[in-house]
């Protein structure tokens, strides 16, 4: 990670202007532990973080904030040394991620490219947590005419199912490394034709960390076609117990239970568990309804006239648990704007399995998110109306 170790010096100047600084610094937060530096370059904005080390000031990169490549950061790093003056006692800015950039992978999508601009006219498979990635190539090389997305949270074998398709001129997957318990959210309803999931991790000792969940079988059968299907392939005889037990809160859903079924296509450990003899069971339900468009009511903007003083009196100090979501107000962060009062609040937001840290930028009684809002969700919604309700 980038950063630069300095002899401890004072606040940078914000108003010097050097014909070679390619980065805009527009504020200092600062809490009790540390600095926050606000900062920009061609409207895009991000923070860096001044702490205390052993005397000496260390600044790095803020990474809920850090933006791509990496390269743009150093040049933010070397940028605030420029103009601090203050001397350099060790600095990594200069050797990593030289001339290194990200490559682009047509294959791969964040989680932004679907809530901004993901459209298909393919009817949609999803594979949950696809491994080696074996299945999930079989599936897109013998339906061309569908579109196959593979979530998937372990790099490498992302890495792998991109290489795969490459060599083998697989062209209609989508790979997301995001959580699989929220990502149906932003699938239309009625888009998809079959979800799979197959070998799930079986989490006995956390089971609210499984998939498999009356919530997720709730959304799968929204995102699912009339006769789509939800299909779970597991050898742990607990996920098996749980997973079928859960078909009693959806009776009106045809489903069906499977024992040591062939597929046309079986991983290497699969297949080092049938020569094991060892059981394997498939659970599928059937969706038969056509289901409403989902809506998401609500915005992210915040109440007018902050009262800064009073807010600082108030701000919870412990987190805000609700059923699915919260709301964790770590940091406050006094900025003085020329004259103008100002804060920077950190916190944590959103729904359990997949939160998010933000920043709350108020100045002259206004707030707005710095760097953009939270991503659209209904966890998120939630969450920033209780914000909202503890900033008033």
């Amino acid at each position: 990670m980038p950063h630069i170790l300095f002899e401890q010096h004072d606040d940078i100047d914000l108003r010097v202007d050097k014909a070679d600084i390619k980065i805009k610094f527009n504020f200092i937060a600062k809490g009790g532990y540390d600095q926050k530096i606000g900062a920009s370059i061609d409207g895009r904005e991000f923070l860096l973080t001044k702490v205390n080390k052993n005397g000496n000031d260390l600044v790095k990169l803020d990474n809920a904030t850090r933006l791509t490549p990496v390269s743009l950061m150093k040049d933010a790093l070397n940028d605030y040394s420029n103009i601090s003056g203050a001397k350099v006692l060790f600095s990594n800015t200069n050797t990593i991620y030289k001339n290194k950039v990200k490559p682009e992978e047509s294959y791969l999508k964040d989680i932004e490219y679907f809530t901004n601009e993901f459209k298909t006219d393919k009817e949609i498979w999803v594979e949950v947590g696809f491994g080696s990635g074996v299945h999930l190539l079989h599936q897109a090389s013998q339906n061309p005419d569908k579109l196959i997305i593979g979530l998937e949270i372990h790099t490498p074998s992302i890495e792998q199912v991109l290489k795969q398709a490459k060599l083998q001129n697989i062209t209609n997957i989508l790979v997301v490394n995001y959580d699989a318990r929220l990502f149906l959210e932003f699938l239309d309803s009625n888009s998809t034709g079959k979800i799979f999931v197959h070998f799930p991790v079986p989490w006995d000792k956390k089971p609210h960390r499984r998939v498999m969940s009356v919530p997720f079988i709730e959304e799968s059968l929204r995102v699912l076609k009339p006769q789509g299907t939800l299909e779970l392939r597991t050898d742990s005889p607990n996920y098996f117990e749980y997973s079928s037990s859960l078909l009693e809160h959806f009776k009106e859903y045809p489903s069906s239970i499977e024992k040591d079924k062939d597929l046309a296509v079986v991983s290497k450990y699969e297949a080092r568990w049938k020569r094991q003899e060892k059981n394997i069971w498939d659970v599928t339900i059937t969706s038969t309804k056509v289901s409403p468009p989902k809506q998401i009511e609500g915005d992210f903007n915040f109440p007018k006239n902050i009262d800064i003083e009073k807010l600082k009196e108030n701000l919870p100090k412990k987190a805000i648990i609700k059923d699915d979501y919260l709301v964790h107000f770590e940091s406050l962060y006094d900025i003085d704007f020329e004259g103008s009062q100002g804060v920077l609040i950190r916190l944590t937001m959103g729904n359990f399995n997949k939160p998010v840290t933000k920043n709350i930028l108020i100045q002259n009684g206004d707030g707005r998110y710095f760097q953009d809002n939270p991503i659209k969700t209904r966890s998120n919604i939630d969450a920033h109306k209780i914000i909202v309700e503890n900033l008033k």
